[in-house]
């Protein structure tokens, strides 16, 4: 799931650089590597490659055929055929690009997803499966989440290839194919397939980015380097039921509201790690009061109630103080005549890195207080630690981004959310979310309707690989 640096969008100070500007990519953008990932894009999004449809080993042979036409060796280029656990076939996508091994250092991976969250025609105002571009932005599912990673990251190995760029290690390129759903495609790569992706570290190109202001000037850049993790619980209660016109005290969905009211007032205790340090010490400067007080305080102590308070009253800022978990689904009864068996919530947590699933679920059991209530885990709940931050990571980061957006702040996130990175960083690889797009809060619509990207912002992508990937291929 592509984040974009939401965690930014209440910042309200802008700094002076260099703003977006809207333009016709057909008449501006006429490199052959820009019209070469304008035609890769717009391939990637009309394939349907949401889950249920079995597109993914289709997007997986199409880029196949792109890197080998654009000179990789056919040995180079595996397509890697899965059949997921609901019976659906997948595939992921690993490219080597082979450098001279001079820097003596083991290869840098690469990674983004090939599928999507799916879209209903119906519901949006333009075809999700046909790339549209009007008023300055591309249209279609997949724009920002992940196609823009998959389009850029391939346009950029084809464009070096061309250039005939040598790198100083391996580049490694593995495209998932199951992101947004079970990420099992994820894990063969750092298991099945370790051979083939084994890594020094990890750039996530579905991770991290650029925040702009309203009118389109670069405000800040969120360097990814650690997530939370992702558990969700079913919590149920359960009665003998019986004929509602005999109303019974132990009723389970009275019970149920109870244990709900219970954990909705509790507040898991705060917590930091030295990402979430450095970035309330980095974004305090850039937000207006209270918050700026507050993450100071809080980057200083984060037992300041005070602090606390402010921040957790800010939705973009309570996930990056604490685990967090909230009710997301509820069911209940079985007709409407008799009174309920059982009542169920499904809670979804967030939990900080250094908490485990377990203990968060014997803390959600002592705060439900009732000891008739049944609380499990829905599927395996996987840990994934803080990532140390990498001077040359850092260093390429910041000459990409200065370069193409102007001297903004370079940010070290922990993202509330989940991404491959989770797997890639339990696999022992350091992984940082550097996704090269800048954009507006405003206009982040990943995995809802009319997703969009800034067509501006899609071409500097190219501009930004190509000097990452340079200046770190070339240590």
């Amino acid at each position: 799931m592509t984040r974009i640096c939401m965690a930014l969008a209440i910042l309200a100070v802008c700094l002076p650089t260099v703003s977006a500007v809207a333009q016709d990519s057909s008449v501006y953008y006429q490199e052959d590597y820009q019209q070469q990932a304008l035609e890769i894009y717009r391939h990637l999004i009309s394939v349907r490659s949401a889950a249920g449809h079995g597109k993914i080993p289709e997007v997986a042979e199409y880029l196949a055929e792109q890197f080998i036409a654009g000179g990789f060796d056919a040995d180079d280029v595996h397509v890697l055929p899965q059949t997921l656990s609901s019976g659906e076939e997948a595939a992921s996508l690993v490219v080597r690009y082979r450098g001279d091994g001079s820097s003596g250092k083991k290869p840098i991976l690469l990674i983004a997803h090939m599928d999507v969250v799916d879209a209903i025609a119906t519901d949006w105002e333009r075809d999700p499966y046909t790339l549209i571009e009007e008023d300055g932005y591309f249209f279609g599912r997949g724009t920002l989440d992940d196609k823009f990673g998959i389009t850029t990251l391939t346009t950029t190995f084809l464009r070096l290839k061309s250039e005939n760029f040598i790198p100083s290690r391996d580049l490694i390129i593995g495209f998932t194919g199951d992101e947004e759903t079970g990420m099992e495609t994820t894990r063969a790569l750092v298991t099945t397939h370790r051979q083939l992706t084994d890594a020094e570290y990890v750039l996530n190109a579905d991770g991290g980015g650029g925040y702009q202001d309203r009118d389109g000037n670069a405000l800040a850049y969120l360097l990814q380097a650690a997530e939370k993790t992702y558990a969700s619980f079913d919590i149920t209660v359960r009665n003998p039921g019986g004929h509602s016109s005999l109303p019974r005290e132990d009723n389970a969905i009275y019970e149920l509201a109870a244990v709900l009211k219970n954990i909705e007032s509790f507040e898991f205790p705060a917590r930091i790690n030295a990402v979430t340090k450095r970035y309330f010490e980095l974004a305090a400067p850039l937000s207006p009061e209270p918050l700026r007080s507050a993450m100071e305080a809080f980057a200083e102590d984060p037992t300041n109630e005070d602090a606390q308070a402010v921040l957790s009253a800010i939705p973009t800022q309570v996930g990056l103080t604490r685990t967090t978990c909230v009710a997301t689904m509820l069911t209940a009864g079985h007709a409407e005549n008799a009174l309920p068996q059982s009542a169920t919530a499904t809670i979804n947590c967030r939990i900080f890195p250094g908490e485990t699933a377990e203990e968060v679920q014997q803390t959600l059991l002592q705060v439900a207080d009732n000891p008739s209530v049944e609380i499990r885990l829905l599927a395996e709940a996987l840990e994934s630690p803080v990532s140390p931050m990498i001077e040359e990571v850092t260093a390429a980061v910041t000459h990409a981004v200065h370069d193409n957006y102007g001297d903004v702040p370079i940010i070290p996130y922990m993202a509330p959310y989940g991404t491959d990175g989770k797997e890639m960083r339990r696999a022992d690889m350091p992984t940082y979310g550097v996704m090269g797009v800048f954009m507006k809060d405003e206009d982040i619509f990943a995995h809802g309707l009319n997703e969009r990207v800034p067509v501006d912002s899609f071409y500097k992508a190219l501009e930004y690989w190509h000097q990452m990937l340079t200046e770190l291929g070339g240590r």
